[in-house]
């Protein structure tokens, strides 16, 4: 299955543009929720808006978690030997116990400053990723 990816003229770009509108779907929607924590759109009361915006987080993770491992499939040994990628993985570990932590306090209830650092931190872990992923293939 993997070599018929590499193989298929279209296939492995398709597979791209889903893992970029995974990782839009999942940044927009992280900064949407933290621009509304730090006080912007106050109208919106924040608990409907953190349901929605993170069921969304949560199917653009699933299409970028989806599409990068079938892209990690056709070229696993290459991957792994380059140390952007592992930067990459680890930084999206690092913001799996970052969104975990958040949730584990009930950061969004609370809004204090430890919720807004976290936030933050959420924000500038996706970004390094993004970049991580931007830069595996000039490595």
């Amino acid at each position: 299955m993997f070599a018929a990816l590499g193989a298929h003229p279209w296939a492995y770009p398709m597979l791209e543009v889903v893992h970029l509108l995974g990782v839009s779907l999942l940044l927009g929607n992280l900064v949407l929720l933290e621009l509304r924590v730090f006080g912007w759109g106050q109208a919106l009361p924040v608990e409907p808006l953190a349901r929605l915006s993170l069921s969304v987080v949560a199917v653009g993770f699933g299409l970028a978690a989806a599409s990068g491992l079938l892209m990690f499939g056709t070229q696993a040994g290459e991957l792994l030997a380059n140390r952007v990628f592992t930067a990459k993985m680890a930084l999206i570990m690092l913001a799996g116990c970052n969104a975990g932590w958040f949730h584990a306090r009930r950061s969004l209830q609370l809004q204090d400053r430890t919720a807004r650092g976290l936030m933050l931190l959420s924000s500038a872990l996706w970004l390094l990723v993004l970049t991580c992923g931007r830069w595996i293939g000039y490595v």
